[in-house]
């Protein structure tokens, strides 16, 4: 049986998505007066899922043990979700399901010697592998150059945490909101990440150890964190203030490693032709001379 909690996880997300939808973005015809409710009637949804209302408050109320492949995407398209928020829905039936589907293997804290080889390989762009509590286990020198303010931050200070952390860096250091040029997108995006998380892996203690800080030190994580939005992180742009380089306007791409898929690499590159390609380059003559001053046994982010 799901306990209480991975009940109200359901229900909350479950209430939040059909508070979106108005009866005429589903195609409902909507009556005159009053609705007591934001967005759609349970009945509603039960109407546009095809099942009975009895069985669509049951659900709602938290219980999807046993409900099937086929019941979980008739609610999806209800209420009309998109491809993370689809996945968010089936990960946390599978958590209401038997103890022996529940379990993953938690996220890897370490990275094998190469894929840091990789890593070095890549020498015209920043390139770094985290896990799924947003853990940075592995960077090249220009990753190292270009994320040195999460790293700082991660070596002193209030967010002081090994391995460095990018959401800890996002919600819990002040700096962020001068290296994040796009923050309010950047914290909410972090948030809807974890979340999708959280819905795969419930049991990581590190990452509810890490949602736990963060509600508590955080009053913008808890809204984040109370809107119930999950998001995945594939590819886009990516604008930051670098304090040696000044502006950076990055495409990022972020991909599972095939050998370890619960790990992520993250590539940026620039437009060619652009300031911000002047600006990689100034950026790696920066990361060079770093290199150079750093001690013979330094290590990466995972190992010091």
């Amino acid at each position: 049986m799901p306990t209480p909690e991975q009940r109200a996880q359901v229900r909350d997300f479950l209430i939040s998505r059909r508070a979106r939808i108005t009866p005429e973005q589903a195609g409902l015809p909507a009556y005159g007066g009053t609705r007591r409710v934001p967005g759609l009637r349970r009945e509603e949804v039960a109407l546009l899922a095809g099942v009975s209302i009895d069985y669509y408050v049951r659900l709602e109320r938290g219980n999807l043990a046993g409900a099937s492949d086929a019941v979980l995407d008739s609610v999806a398209n209800a209420l009309q979700l998109d491809e993370a928020e689809r996945e968010h829905l089936f990960a946390l039936a599978r958590t209401a399901g038997p103890a022996t589907h529940r379990r993953r293997r938690p996220p890897a804290t370490t990275v094998r010697p190469v894929i840091q080889q990789i890593l070095d390989a890549i020498g015209d762009a920043p390139a770094w592998v985290r896990n799924a509590r947003h853990d940075i286990l592995a960077m090249n020198p220009l990753a190292r150059a270009l994320y040195a303010p999460v790293l700082e931050s991660s070596a002193a200070g209030a967010t002081s945490r090994r391995p460095a952390n990018t959401t800890r860096f996002v919600y819990l250091d002040p700096a962020a909101r001068e290296f994040f040029v796009d923050y309010d997108r950047i914290a909410q995006d972090a948030a809807a990440m974890l979340r999708l998380e959280a819905g795969r892996n419930p049991h990581d203690r590190d990452l509810i150890a890490l949602i736990g800080d963060l509600s508590t030190q955080s009053e913008l994580f808890r809204r984040h964190w109370a809107a119930q939005d999950v998001k995945f992180h594939r590819s886009g742009r990516k604008r930051l203030r670098h304090p040696a380089v000044g502006l950076l306007d990055l495409n990022f791409e972020s991909m599972p490693l095939a050998s370890e898929p619960e790990l992520r690499l993250n590539v940026y590159t620039a437009d060619p032709g652009t300031r911000t390609a002047d600006n990689l380059k100034l950026l790696a003559t920066w990361a060079a001379t770093l290199r150079a001053a750093e001690p013979a046994d330094a290590g990466g982010p995972a190992s010091k």
